[in-house]
């Protein structure tokens, strides 16, 4: 079976470059767009007045109104159907962290039976999808169904192609009957509001001109593409989207070899081909590499405003899925799904910048220039520094535990990296103030001694892969969010912690202004205060040391041990507040998205669980005893022929085979016990906690023993396709 795979593949390999040509289109400014409803299509199909009206929706976060609406949904119709579009769907991000669609036909029945296409104003803005059927954390029951979605006019809506179908897809809210939020979108937006004006209230102090500042966001994508006959061949890639068993294979990523090589020509005509569809749709995507591991890849964006960012890469999990598929490959987009080499996350890129067209986040020239820098800067550390259990409670995840701290991603102890230069100039402000010195903030110049080559700059850090939150020039990089993750979750906690704090520190320096300190005076006094407050969530060594897991403990750093634990942490007084004071979740909210992370969590190990017993029995024992039966015939055989000493060493080979199936049988025995105790546990967060202590690290252990049998097993007879076939025959 696995020879006759690999053959298939390898043939499909040769002629890959034949069968794969270029898009038509190659030149990306003719393409980019051209299934968006974005401001030259709008331009076209709405009047000045709904034009205008939606893109000071998009700039301003203002209201449009009944009557533009119906102009806009007139024309969204008019620019849909001139490209193909017979449905139309609201598009919404539910708490599944998968996006949901239900199409509707343009087609009604006008006078007299005769058949038109309409789309009303209603249609726009609202659909009722079943709130019962998503996860709600309690917040509706089953016999309370009744879910609004609601068109989101500051996000573009856009044509999605699939085989024969053109659909007009509506970025969307989704809440509750009761006003509950059930998605992603909704308490994103009103994070990112927050942010906007707790943001902009502290930037007129530097400059009065300002009136809104945007969270921006830049994500990297990282995912593995193997061929789809292995994937279609390991039940447990199916079924969970990581193998539970797997040798690793003798030769991974130890010749540092992968990493910004030559990308095969086979996953390079895919990746044009999915280039392509994300052009279409308006997807800035950039960058695209190999990445560290073997089979695994990255692709970037240009940044882009949050809400629209977070929505291209939702976009863009489900285009890379689509057209691998129609390239006889599959996307992996776990975090961990091989064992023994690095798993796969997704760096999400923060900044704010100002309608002025300053980032907040850039170092300044000059010393108030300087000082608008460090308020920003300072009050970003200081707002990780307090809610630094929150911010990893957004990325934990049942896949993701495998891949943090392991060596290769930013480990579960949330710290910021400033990078030298800019740790001297915070030295420097706290113990001088205005008067240190800020030019080591900004880009130097390197020579380069050698002919033709010209000076390089140098920025302003170093980057530190290793942490969780480093500062990189303009930017800070939250880089232990997973590969599948919605990045709605992280950027709904930084928004709302960083507006939270910056709402605090504006009343602190109004205060100080209000007893008659000058306005540089009291801002340098309260950032000196913040930032002393703050310092021990500053460190920048590397953070996968033994030395930081101490340094970490001495300072009172928080260490989670698993996503269970980590939920914890919205449910917290501390969390309630903050998110209570911003409005940006309802403590009854906050309970539900614990309730219902805690809930994937468990179907998730219980799903692992139950098919490693599954493969266990079926696959990996079933091959070993097939084997045995074979030495037991070659044992005899030798015994007959007098040749002993071959016979004997054969026997040990089958009682080590033996050990491993009994070990694998009584942790199996053991895992079904503890895992009927877990389920019959009524509390959520118990039996999080004892999937995760209990359950899962019995099949790590059957593991163990599987892979080792894979090492023993003759390979005609092992049935799993294996890593050295899977990451390397592309």
């Amino acid at each position: 079976m696995r020879s006759s795979i690999i053959d298939s593949i390898t043939r499909k390999v040769k002629s890959a470059g034949q069968t794969l040509g270029l898009a038509e289109e190659t030149r990306i400014s003719k393409l980019f767009g051209k299934n968006v409803f974005d401001r030259p299509a709008m331009k076209e199909y709405l009047s000045q007045e709904a034009y205008q009206s939606v893109v000071n929706a998009i700039e301003k976060g203002t209201n449009v109104s009944h009557e533009v609406a119906e102009q806009v949904a007139l024309g969204l119709k008019n620019w849909a159907m001139d490209r193909g579009a017979t449905h139309y769907t609201h598009w919404f991000q539910p708490l599944t962290g998968q996006v949901a669609e239900k199409h509707d036909s343009f087609l009604t029945s006008g006078n007299n039976t005769q058949a038109i296409e309409r789309f009303s104003v209603e249609s726009l803005i609202q659909q009722e999808p079943d709130a019962s059927s998503f996860p709600s954390g309690g917040l509706r029951n089953t016999f309370e169904a009744r879910g609004y979605t609601a068109w989101d006019p500051s996000s573009p809506a856009f044509l999605m192609e699939t085989g024969k179908s053109r659909t007009l897809c509506i970025p969307s809210i989704f809440i509750s009957y009761t006003g509950e939020a059930l998605d992603f979108k909704t308490p994103l937006l009103k994070s990112l509001d927050r942010v906007d004006k707790a943001a902009t209230a502290v930037a007129q102090y530097f400059d009065p001109r300002v009136q809104r500042v945007t969270a921006t966001l830049g994500w990297e994508q990282e995912y593995f593409i193997i061929d789809e006959k292995f994937y279609n061949n390991r039940p447990d890639l199916v079924m969970t989207g990581r193998t539970l068993f797997g040798l690793p294979a003798a030769r991974g990523q130890q010749l540092e070899d992968h990493y910004f090589g030559s990308i095969p020509e086979r996953v390079l005509d895919f990746m044009v081909d999915f280039e392509t569809e994300c052009y279409k749709l308006g997807i800035p995507v950039k960058t695209r590499h190999n990445e560290v591991a073997p089979s695994q890849f990255e692709c970037a964006p240009h940044f882009e405003d949050v809400n629209t960012a977070v929505d291209h890469n939702q976009l863009l999990m489900d285009v890379l899925d689509r057209v691998a598929r129609r390239n006889g490959l599959r996307a992996l987009l776990h975090e961990k799904p091989f064992a023994g080499i690095n798993g796969s996350g997704k760096h999400n890129n923060w900044s704010l910048a100002t309608d002025t067209g300053v980032n907040l986040l850039s170092p300044g020239k000059d010393p108030m220039g300087n000082l608008q820098f460090l308020t920003f800067f300072i009050n970003t550390i200081h707002a990780v520094y307090q809610h630094a259990d929150l911010l990893l409670a957004s990325i934990t995840s049942a896949g993701n535990e495998y891949r943090l701290g392991a060596n290769e991603a930013p480990p579960a102890i949330i710290s910021v990296f400033t990078g030298q230069q800019i740790q001297e100039v915070l030295e420097a402000f706290m113990a001088q103030g205005l008067e240190a010195d800020s030019s080591k903030a900004n880009k130097s110049k390197m020579p380069m001694d050698m002919p033709a080559v010209p000076s390089l700059e140098r920025d302003n850090t170093d980057r530190n892969r290793t942490s969780p939150f480093p500062f990189t020039g303009n930017k800070f990089e939250f880089r232990a969010c997973g590969s599948s993750a919605n990045t709605s979750e992280p950027m709904i906690v930084l928004n709302t912690i960083v507006a939270h704090q910056l709402q605090q520190f504006r009343v602190a320096v109004d205060q100080r202004i209000a007893q008659g300190e000058a306005k540089e005076a009291a801002l340098i006094a309260e950032l000196r205060r913040t930032y002393e407050a703050s310092k021990a969530i500053i460190f920048n060594g590397d953070n996968y040391s033994e030395e930081w897991l101490q340094i970490a403990q001495s300072r009172g750093l928080k260490t989670i041990r698993n996503a269970a634990e980590a939920q914890e942490a919205y449910i917290s007084p501390k969390s309630v507040a903050v998110f209570g004071a911003t409005k940006v979740l309802a403590e009854s909210e906050l309970h539900a998205r614990a309730e219902i992370k805690l809930d994937h969590y468990i179907k998730k190990v219980e799903i692992e669980s139950l098919l490693a017993e599954e493969l266990a029995n079926t696959h990996i024992v079933a091959s070993a005893q097939r084997y045995q039966k074979q030495l037991a015939d070659t044992y005899r055989g030798l015994k007959e022929m007098g040749l002993s000493t071959e016979a004997d060493e054969l026997k040990e080979q089958a009682r080590e085979i033996s050990s491993h199936i009994s070990a694998i049988r009584k942790l199996i025995a053991e895992m079904r016990a503890v895992r009927a105790q877990a389920n019959a546990e009524p509390d959520t967060f118990k039996q999080a906690h004892t999937f995760a202590e209990q359950v899962k690290p019995l099949y790590d252990r059957i593991r163990q023993h599987a892979d080792q049998l894979e090492n023993l097993v003759d390979d005609s007879l092992w049935q799993l396709p294996k890593y050295r076939e899977i990451l390397f025959i592309r």
